[in-house]
């Protein structure tokens, strides 16, 4: 269970992440992209100092954007990359993180440079694990390939709209651990908290019904469902709030169990690729 900082603005971001480790939340999720690496070492300083912690008890990720030339930016090569990890590093105030990761497939033909720059990360121990987010299986074929150590991790968006078995399939067979985003994406009713954005389209706002019934079978919340049903699958899930009671609501999964009937239904459910991203995007191979 990690705490996921994507759009939480850099001036309220540690205070979030601060309160956020004093509900029990230990793995935080942030992003060179997000704008808010700062406010998020900020808050993972006072949450330590807080709850009487050290640092090895957070576990910490961060994501080197690789850049995106349809987006008029020029991607990153192996010692951008380094400088840009190092500049996170700064910016959270720490020594090393536990895992960093390569932010999208966007890199093209830099993409295996970048790869090649996170396991210079990995040798010299500023990064303890290494792994990419949103890479289909032609990206990881792509450094399996070259003959380069594959990632220890795929971050991808992973709900029950959005499963993707094939892809989970393969990592499994190579050893890549699923750390899923959006997991809240079905919710029939989205929870924005007062000043905090979402990525949310009115597609995904449409009441799919049962994920409330089945929430009011366990009695538990919709939230509190899909959460469930993403650490029942084996996947590390990165919830984000602004709100201490809706924080310590996501954490609160271990009370109940969605049994084999039901995690078969949700099963069913699978609409493909994802709503917040497309890992089949074919114009992100070169």
């Amino acid at each position: 269970m990690g705490f996921g900082t994507y759009l939480i603005h850099q001036d309220v971001s540690a205070s979030a992440v601060r309160a956020a480790i004093e509900k029990g939340y230990r793995h935080i999720d942030t992003a060179q992209v997000y704008q808010n690496e700062k406010g998020v070492g900020e808050g993972i300083r006072a949450g330590i100092a807080a709850c009487g912690l050290s640092r090895d008890d957070i576990f910490v990720t961060t994501k080197l954007w690789p850049g995106n030339a349809a987006w008029g930016e020029q991607p990153k090569n192996r010692q951008q990359a380094l400088a840009a990890f190092a500049e996170s590093l700064d910016l959270l105030g720490l020594d090393d993180v536990d895992l960093y990761l390569i932010h999208s497939p966007h890199g093209g033909t830099q993409r295996l440079a970048q790869w090649q720059a996170l396991l210079d990360l990995k040798q010299d121990g500023r990064a303890r694990s290494i792994g990419v987010s949103n890479f289909n299986i032609k990206h990881i074929e792509q450094i399996a390939e070259a003959g380069l150590a594959l990632p220890e991790a795929n971050q991808i968006e992973l709900h029950p709209w959005s499963q993707k078995p094939a892809l989970l399939a393969f990592m499994a067979q190579h050893g890549i651990a699923p750390i899923a985003y959006s997991s809240l994406a079905p919710l029939s009713t989205w929870r924005v908290d007062p000043g905090q954005d979402s990525a949310k389209t009115g597609e995904t706002a449409s009441d799919a019904g049962i994920f409330g019934k089945l929430a009011a079978k366990y009695g538990v919340s919709e939230a509190q469902l899909l959460l469930r049903w993403g650490v029942q699958s084996g996947y590390a899930v990165l919830p984000k709030s602004l709100n201490p009671e809706r924080m310590r609501e996501n954490i609160n999964l271990g009370g109940f169990e969605i049994d084999n009937s039901d995690m078969a239904l949700l099963r069913t459910l699978d609409r493909g690729d994802g709503l917040a991203w497309s890992v089949g995007d074919p114009t992100l191979i070169d």
